[in-house]
């Protein structure tokens, strides 16, 4: 096959840090907060203008609370689980790695006994209408970043429920409609579809959650940056700019900096979009090709950002696991060597294949070129291997 002639513009397509929004530059970040104490009035309204504007583009309820914690996505909802789990019974959702880890945290870290799984292979969803969410508190993710499986809405978590819903949804949040009545506890990361740096997480808390953490004492100690109350009420300031430990400034700029052109590109419905049109890209590629397919087959959960795609092509599939991973790993090396498509392969405990990012700073155009150059990298390292 012949190599290609046109390059993306931007041959970044890491599910996480994510690529930069369209025209991006660091020498537009403001730097006046820099060498400042966070907590200064100027640092402090930079962070507490992060809140705002991801609760005005996210559309989160009034009533709810939304707060800048330590440790990305991960701290985030580890936050949650420690502080809010084992007031009651509990159902964990697991289809993909970040899942199981919210599971392995309930069973072999908090220990909690009362507790049904749910599980699923990578590609595929548990069934959701075995969840009881009226009676119990219930831990999933949204969309699964490393599977590229997403739940199609929240028509399976009950309205009127005794019991919290605490949702990673740190691929989600920027380029899929979520149903905040349905969800007490939501949390997500800079680095993924707004394409901002990490280490810091943001959560949103229900009314419902933050009663659950003014009268619920967790039998096990908290270390300070999972702290969320004091003595039996809410630590207001959180959610208000002052945060835990120390935040990166510079990194809240470049966050100021991407909430504020998703207001100018029209707001959650042109993130959304973008990110559908990256998705539509991908699927009639796909629909066209003799080698590549979903690895999530069924389209209502097929991910708009964490695309994971599985090699469908006989000689492949003749090769064991080692050898296809082998072949995957030789696809990448030749496009990174082109600097064409950046950080494609498979998340590390995911089947072999390619995972593409489609969050909304993706432009279609360069996911265009880019199938190109997938074409041209499969077929040269099946030719070698056949050789």
């Amino acid at each position: 096959m012949t190599e290609p002639r046109s390059k993306p513009q931007n041959p970044n397509f890491s599910s996480g840090p994510t690529a930069k929004r369209p025209g991006w530059s660091l020498d537009q970040l403001s730097t006046e907060n820099l060498g400042r104490s966070h907590r200064a009035k100027g640092p402090k309204s930079s962070l507490k203008m992060v809140i705002d504007l991801s609760k005005r583009l996210l559309r989160i309820p009034a009533d709810y609370r939304l707060g800048i914690v330590p440790a990305s996505d991960t701290g985030a909802f580890e936050m949650a689980m420690w502080n809010v789990l084992g007031a009651r019974g509990v159902d964990v959702l697991s289809w993909e790695s970040f899942g199981a880890g919210w599971k392995t945290d309930v069973e072999k870290q908090l220990k909690i006994k009362d507790v049904r799984y749910f599980e699923a292979p990578y590609g595929e969803l548990p069934n959701l209408l075995d969840v009881d969410s009226v009676n119990r508190d219930v831990v999933f993710t949204w969309n699964g970043t490393t599977s590229g499986a997403k739940v199609p809405n929240g028509d399976w978590i009950a309205e009127h429920r005794s019991g919290l819903t605490l949702c990673d949804a740190t691929s989600a949040t920027f380029a899929m409609e979520l149903p905040w009545e349905k969800l007490d506890i939501v949390t997500w990361s800079w680095q993924k579809v707004m394409g901002g740096e990490g280490a810091h997480g943001m959560i949103a808390l229900s009314p419902r959650a933050v009663q659950r953490l003014e009268t619920y004492t967790p039998q096990w100690p908290l270390p300070k940056i999972f702290r969320l109350t004091k003595g039996s009420a809410l630590m207001e300031d959180i959610f208000e700019g002052a945060t835990i430990n120390t935040p990166s400034m510079l990194a809240v700029e470049d966050q100021l900096d991407a909430l504020r052109w998703a207001e100018r590109i029209g707001g959650l419905d042109a993130l959304i979009e973008r990110s559908q049109n990256n998705l539509a890209t991908i699927r009639s590629w796909v629909s066209d090709s003799s080698w590549v397919d979903f690895l999530t087959e069924t389209p209502e959960h097929q991910s708009s950002t964490a695309i994971c795609l599985k090699v469908s092509h006989p000689q492949f599939l003749a090769l064991d696991i080692e050898a296809q991973r082998q072949f995957i790993k030789s696809m990448t090396t030749e496009l990174d060597a082109k600097q064409v498509g950046f950080d494609v392969g498979a998340y590390r405990d995911a089947p072999p294949g390619l995972r593409l990012w489609g969050g909304a700073t993706v432009e279609v155009s360069d996911l265009q070129t880019l199938t190109a150059w997938l074409d041209w990298s499969f077929h040269k390292v099946l030719e070698n291997h056949l050789a």
